[in-house]
C-alpha cells in the first residue's frame, strides 16, 4: 500500500493546471490528464508531500490550498493506494517548462470533461469543486474500468 498526494491548482479563469502524462515509460497514467502530485517520502505529512511535489513538478510554491479528501484506490492490477486530494487557489513562482512526467497545461473545467481521465477522477473532481466537507472516497478498478465507488462508506452508482 502506498500514500500519494494529488493537487488541482485552479486559476481565476476557472482553469485547472493539468499534467498530460506522456513522458514516462510504463506509466499507469499514460496519456491521461491528471493533477499534480506524487508519492510520500518517509516521514512526510500529506501537506509536506503536496508542497514538495507541487514545487518539483511545476516550480510553484503553494500559498493557499485546502485538503479535500482521502481517495482509496483498490485495483486488480496495482497495489492499494491512499491518495490525499488537495485544491489550491494561491501560489508564487513561475511554471517550469520542463516537467519530466508530461506536459503542464491550463485546461478549462468544461473542456476537461472531454479529455482522457480515469472515471473515478471525474467523481472526486466534482466533489472537490462542490467545496463540501472533507470526504472519503473508495474506488475499485478492474483493469481500467471503475467497478465500484463509495462516498463516506455509501455506495455510488457507477457507469457500466
Amino acid at each position: 500500500m502506498r500514500n500519494t498526494t494529488l493537487c488541482y491548482l485552479e486559476n481565476d479563469r476557472a482553469e485547472y493546471l493539468m499534467l498530460h502524462r506522456i513522458k514516462k515509460k510504463n506509466d499507469v497514467n499514460q496519456d491521461k490528464w491528471v493533477g499534480i502530485g506524487g508519492k510520500f517520502e518517509d516521514g512526510e505529512s500529506p501537506e509536506e508531500c503536496v508542497l514538495r511535489e507541487a514545487e518539483e513538478e511545476t516550480g510553484l510554491t503553494l500559498t493557499d490550498y485546502r485538503y479535500c479528501g482521502l481517495v482509496t484506490f483498490v485495483s486488480d492490477r496495482w497495489e492499494t493506494e491512499y491518495m490525499h486530494l488537495f485544491h489550491a487557489t494561491g501560489w508564487t513562482g513561475t511554471i517550469r517548462e520542463d516537467c519530466d512526467e508530461g506536459v503542464l497545461e491550463w485546461i478549462g473545467k468544461e473542456e476537461l470533461a472531454a479529455l482522457p481521465q480515469w472515471a473515478g477522477d471525474r467523481i472526486f473532481l466534482r466533489l472537490m469543486a462542490e467545496g463540501g466537507p472533507f470526504f472519503s472516497l473508495k474506488l475499485r478498478y478492474e483493469g481500467e474500468r471503475l467497478a465500484y465507488a463509495a462516498l463516506n462508506g455509501v455506495p455510488l452508482e457507477v457507469e457500466a
